[in-house]
């Protein structure tokens, strides 16, 4: 062992002071030893931005929510009125074989002894609920509803009440109350029911104000999706101003909130509580919810509504035109510096818009002073004017805007398209160079049967033609607005709109579903 000879600490002294120090350090007073422990970095943790609960919109708008039960009468599946009442396979009793063994039985051992009253029985013939009778009501829909005033109106969906003869509303106590229908509108998918509280005010709920709802906004769906009761999602506007052919007053609000089966007429909320639409279809390949929601915005219900609830009822107005939408094409056909506005196809003969004056290939560009958009703008903004009002419609014809002042009448409640009328005058065929000279467009044209206008006899399928649509057996009535009856007027008409500086011409077509426009191009012509 080293020895310190000149007084100074030796290096093994220095290292056992060292140890005995660090050991005395790690002692409390009352000599008990600390744990020593290793120190951690903290986990991440982020602080979570605030978002808005729906439980207190929910909590308000549940009471004024029910669920519809529809029931209705089940007739048999086959009564053959003569006391059998069967079904094989989906084949009545009388479209079996005659030598198959169950009709040679029933034909055998058909009659039965006679009942109390002494009339002769027969199979299927076992009382007032079997065939002839009435039958008990059975659940045939269901679907979704809501309270409008404090008195019990619930408005819903026709189509979820169309096929019914009993409706029970269920509240969200559980409660079963029978109700009545007011009234029902299939244009646009609207009905009304009354319950009778016996002197009970119901929690009810308001209209939204259309022009605040805008995309992006948060929605709430309550509803009844596959008979489950009072269930509540959420989601956001999606967009608004949806097309998605059910109607000529298609407007719905697309809300990606889960809806399904069952919550069909159910409300969609905002934040505060007031109805921004009535959930009425889905877009799905499946049957269930993929986000894509349809609802009735509460713009056009709130009219609706009201008319029903008041007679039962809807009073529109109607001006009888058949129109359809100005496209990009057609608006260069015609002259129009853009597309909008709605192109008359066809005025129904003696309808308020044929007295006026109005004609095939007119494009209403305003009503009362305010710019048309559309064909379905027109449709709604006349449905909702009264019967017997006046309206100045600003209408584009022949390349010049005028001025035409109709009295609208009443829609009918069964209003079809006006159609061509028949003429079964015959006409001699053309020469075939005629038809020839349509072969730029894609068309091959020869005499209609009724007279009017050129049949359509053969499309080249890389063509304009063929990509509009136009199909072999449709008819050209008209091209431009003037009537033509053979090859030779249609391609006068061209020329004069190639002279015009036109790079398209209108096409109308006529064909078994009803007439239509259709913009072509006509470069090739001359």
């Amino acid at each position: 062992m080293l020895k310190n000879f000149n007084g100074r600490p030796s290096l093994a002294t220095v290292l056992k002071a060292s140890t005995v120090a660090g050991i005395a350090a790690a002692v409390f007073a009352t000599g008990v030893p600390l744990e020593i422990t290793r120190s951690y970095a903290e986990a991440v943790k982020v602080q979570a931005p605030a978002v808005p609960s729906f439980a207190n919109v929910v909590d308000a708008v549940s009471p004024a929510v029910v669920s519809v039960r529809v029931e209705n009468r089940v007739n048999p599946v086959a009564d053959n009125n003569d006391g059998f009442s069967f079904d094989f396979n989906g084949r009545g009793f009388d479209d079996l074989p005659d030598d198959h063994p169950l009709k040679r039985f029933f034909r055998q051992f058909g009659q039965e002894p006679n009942d109390q009253q002494g009339h002769q029985r027969r199979f299927g013939q076992n009382g007032p609920n079997g065939p002839g009778g009435k039958g008990r009501l059975r659940p045939v829909a269901q679907g979704s509803g809501f309270f409008i005033s404090e008195d019990g109106y619930i408005v819903t969906n026709n189509h979820v009440v169309s096929d019914g003869q009993a409706f029970v509303a269920v509240m969200n106590d559980g409660t079963e109350l029978d109700a009545k229908l007011i009234g029902k509108d299939p244009r646009t998918d609207l009905a009304v029911l009354k319950v009778d509280g016996k002197g009970r005010k119901f929690t009810y709920v308001n209209w939204a104000d259309d022009n605040n709802v805008r995309v992006g906004d948060w929605v709430v769906a309550v509803g009844n999706p596959f008979g489950l009761g009072g269930t509540v999602t959420a989601g956001i506007v999606s967009a608004r101003g949806r097309d998605i052919g059910s109607g000529p007053y298609d407007d719905y609000l697309q809300v990606d909130a889960a809806v399904n089966r069952g919550n069909s007429g159910g409300p969609t909320f905002n934040l505060n509580g007031e109805v921004v639409g009535i959930n009425t279809a889905i877009f799905s390949p499946s049957g269930g919810s993929v986000g894509i929601a349809f609802a009735i915005p509460a713009s056009t219900a709130r009219d609706v509504v009201a008319d029903l609830m008041k007679d039962g009822q809807v009073s529109r107005g109607w001006l009888g035109v058949q129109i359809q939408p100005v496209t990009k094409d057609i608006a260069e056909s015609i002259g129009l510096s853009e597309p909008s506005g709605a192109l008359v196809v066809a005025p129904q003969p003696g309808s308020p818009g044929d007295k006026a004056g109005m004609k095939a290939g007119d494009v209403v560009t305003a009503l009362n002073g305010e710019t048309i958009k559309d064909a379905r703008d027109l449709s709604r903004r006349i449905g909702a004017m009264q019967p017997g009002s006046k309206a100045e419609l600003s209408v584009w014809r022949a390349g010049k805007a005028q001025s035409l002042t109709v009295e609208l009448g009443t829609l009918p409640a069964d209003q079809k398209d006006a159609s061509a009328d028949d003429n079964n005058q015959p006409q001699q065929p053309e020469a075939p160079a005629s038809e020839k000279a349509l072969a730029d467009l894609g068309l091959t044209v020869g005499p209609s049967d009724d007279g009017k206008g050129l049949a359509i006899t053969g499309i080249d399928p890389d063509s304009d033609a063929a990509d509009k649509g136009i199909k072999e057996g449709e008819k050209i009535t008209s091209v431009n607005n003037q009537e033509v009856s053979t090859a030779a007027d249609v391609v006068k008409v061209l020329n004069q709109a190639k002279k015009d500086g036109r790079t398209r011409a209108l096409f109308q077509i006529q064909s078994s579903e009803g007439s239509r426009f259709v913009a072509l191009p006509i470069n090739g012509q001359g």
